[in-house]
């Protein structure tokens, strides 16, 4: 049976059991990402995302979202410059290690610079060193839009997250 959700009203989602919404979306696979960027002073950021893609190929535009309490969502919202690196199947230690909420994700950490400083990760499937174009209110969320200006991939298969869990080969 079909749900039918009424129109354009923002209190949709009292009709929307929460828990059932997030384990619908958990059946569309993702691949990971880490997002980089420096903050004002020069200090190293970095989160772990899934919610990734293209928007545009001319100009090359890709979007991601961050959460209003992410621990990073200054940074990221003010940025000016940032790096999508997609992780690669035997990444999942770096996933999980960027998705912790403390500062000194980097400690320790060999990883490379690309353009305006921006960290990037080594061993990646896909590197996308961008501009921001945009940044738009999305619910809960920032949805950051970037303009690519570098990419690099890798032939190597991406980590994928399906139903709360990596998938390994």
């Amino acid at each position: 049976m079909t749900q039918k959700l009424p129109p354009g009203n923002s209190s949709t989602t009292a009709s929307i059991d929460l828990s059932r919404f997030k384990r619908a979306l958990s059946c569309f696979a993702t691949g990971v990402a880490v997002v980089t960027t420096v903050d004002s002073k020069g200090a190293k950021v970095g989160m772990t995302i899934n919610s990734f893609n293209s928007v545009s190929l001319d100009p090359p535009l890709v979007l991601w979202s961050v959460a209003e309490d992410s621990f990073s969502y200054d940074v990221f919202t003010r940025a000016e410059h940032f790096a999508v690196n997609v992780l690669s199947i035997h990444q999942k230690d770096l996933a999980d290690r960027f998705a912790q909420r403390n500062s000194n994700k980097f400690d320790g950490l060999e990883h490379g610079e690309g353009l305006h400083g921006l960290p990037l990760l080594q061993d990646f499937a896909a590197c996308f060193e961008c501009r921001t174009e945009h940044v738009y209110a999305g619910g809960d969320h920032k949805i950051i839009v970037g303009r690519v200006l570098r990419v690099e991939e890798h032939e190597t298969d991406p980590l994928i997250y399906y139903r709360g869990h990596y998938l390994r080969s």
